[in-house]
């Protein structure tokens, strides 16, 4: 067990190193905001849809196939259980600020903070199946997210569902997957370029964020321990639980426990913003929750390693 939680506990490190850069870099001036979102927005519609790709382009595999649909299906299970969950916790739907504590509650860093961990411990399988999660993730997140930050079911747009990046990134993926399509190297090496730049990047934008982050924040609202307590410990202990009676494959689990273990989604403050809510609440729970998920993930991952082997 102590064995698994290091090596778990390295990977974090490592990490956070790359995070400390984003730190570094907004003290001293060299990243603003501005750049921090031009740095996203690279992310977002460059670097994640290469990663899926590049995780989807290899041969077709029925057990890879079949472990598809399970992760897809916890994924689902996952988000439904998280949902309920902080409906039952902040129940007062005309409290606008409970809307963003559940919204926070729902929605995990799983691109962000748990893609790049994904594939450091499991390699392109984890990728491969990290996709998967993140593609039903992202149907809630343009879904029922916005339903739940906005309060209006009219914000829902199909448009922004079929054209969001990951979704996008995902069907091609898809494609090459299932009808076995190799791509050409004059493809596929920009595409790997690409790719590997998912771990640096959006550390160094964690990171940034993470450089905003005041002593005062901790205090400013004791909900948000509650948030992050269902975030960093009950849902993923809760999904262990589930893939354990349910004997699932030890990476598939693996690779569902690192998404819900992740801190709250750096979305949260985009969508408050966006709808008129409590923006610096969002702000604020994405920053402390990440600080607290070092040591969160390494310890829910190593549970997860221990009962599911």
């Amino acid at each position: 067990m102590a064995e698994s939680f290091f090596v778990v506990a390295q990977q974090v490190v490592i990490l956070f190193i790359l995070m400390s850069i984003g730190v570094l870099c907004n003290k001293i001036g060299w990243l603003d905001s501005k750049a921090v979102k031009s740095l996203t927005n690279i992310v977002l519609y460059f670097v994640t849809p290469c990663v899926i790709i590049n995780s989807f382009n290899r041969e077709m595999d029925r057990t890879l196939l079949r472990g598809l649909w399970v992760t897809a299906l916890f994924s689902f299970g996952i988000q439904i259980f998280s949902i309920i969950l902080a409906s039952l916790v902040f129940r007062e739907n005309q409290n606008e600020e409970n809307r963003v504590l559940r919204f926070a509650t729902v929605f995990s860093n799983c691109g962000f903070m748990g893609l790049p961990l994904q594939q450091a411990l499991l390699g392109s399988v984890g990728a491969f199946f990290g996709a998967v999660y993140i593609a039903v993730f992202n149907v809630i997140v343009w879904t029922y997210g916005i339903w739940e930050m906005s309060g209006k079911k009219e914000e829902i747009s199909l448009k922004k569902l079929v054209l969001n990046p990951g979704i996008l990134g995902t069907a091609i993926g898809m494609i090459i997957f299932l009808l076995e399509i190799r791509l050409p190297e004059v493809v596929a090496a920009p595409v790997r370029y690409l790719a590997c730049l998912n771990t640096p990047l959006p550390m160094i934008i964690i990171g940034y964020y993470l450089g905003n982050l005041t002593v005062g924040a901790f205090k400013k609202n004791l909900k948000q321990y509650l948030v992050i307590a269902l975030r960093l410990f009950v849902v993923p202990v809760a999904a262990i639980l589930a893939m354990y009676l349910l004997k699932v494959d030890s990476i598939i689990a693996v690779v569902c426990v690192i998404a819900c273990a992740a801190p709250t989604a750096s979305i949260t403050a985009m969508f408050a913003t966006l709808f008129g809510k409590d923006a610096s609440l969002g702000a604020q729970m994405v920053s402390v929750s990440t600080l607290i998920s070092l040591i969160s993930i390494p310890l829910v991952v190593t549970l997860a390693r221990l009962l599911i082997p």
